[in-house]
């Protein structure tokens, strides 16, 4: 078992985490945005929630314990998106559902979903944080489920690298969140073959 699966099974399964650590992981993740994880100190995460290192140390025994915080808050969001898919009635609309869902955190989020494809301490971790497997078989299962062709694979696999690269590329930095998610939006449900909203022009 894997330093990951350790911890997974203990910390990230008991629940939410206090008020204080709330703050240490919004402060971290901003800063894993802008610095990477080897970019940034505990100093650096103290200074910004206006702690001192001490009091990081006393919420989080280790930088890795704070890496697990910000992965599993942000697990939580993708999470809910696809338990909001899951429900659903319909097989188009839950698809539908769930990568209008993508979108909106991808474009909300972008400066951490660049941290995420780049940097190499979280993509590690990822590797064998096992939850996130979990959250990543069901997100596919909801995608590809009422296709009767078989051939949802590549365009799910394009899908879910074309989301991230596109919302982080320098191409579209001036790009409202608004603009932003109206042409990814349109360029899925082409992708998808799904209903079109209201479309760029």
């Amino acid at each position: 078992m894997s330093s990951v699966d350790t911890v997974s099974a203990s910390s990230a399964d008991r629940g939410a985490y206090s008020p204080a650590q709330a703050r240490t992981i919004a402060a971290a993740v901003e800063l894993f945005s802008r610095h990477g994880v080897s970019g940034t100190s505990l100093q650096m995460i103290a200074d910004a929630v206006g702690v001192t290192k001490a009091a990081i140390y006393f919420q989080f025994r280790t930088k890795f314990d704070i890496v697990l915080g910000v992965a599993t808050s942000e697990l939580a969001w993708l999470e809910a998106a696809v338990d909001e898919a899951e429900a659903q009635q319909c097989d188009v609309t839950a698809r539908e559902v769930l990568l209008s869902r993508m979108i909106d955190l991808t474009v909300e989020r972008r400066g951490f979903v660049g941290m995420l494809q780049t940097d190499p301490v979280i993509a590690e971790f990822l590797a064998d944080y096992e939850p996130f497997h979990r959250v990543m078989d069901r997100l596919f299962a909801v995608l590809e489920t009422g296709d009767s062709t078989g051939t949802t694979e590549v365009p799910t696999s394009m899908l879910m690298a074309a989301i991230g690269g596109a919302a982080t590329h320098p191409l579209v930095a001036n790009f409202d969140n608004a603009t932003l998610r109206l042409h990814l939006m349109h360029l899925t449900q082409r992708l998808f073959r799904l209903p079109a909203e209201d479309h760029p022009t």
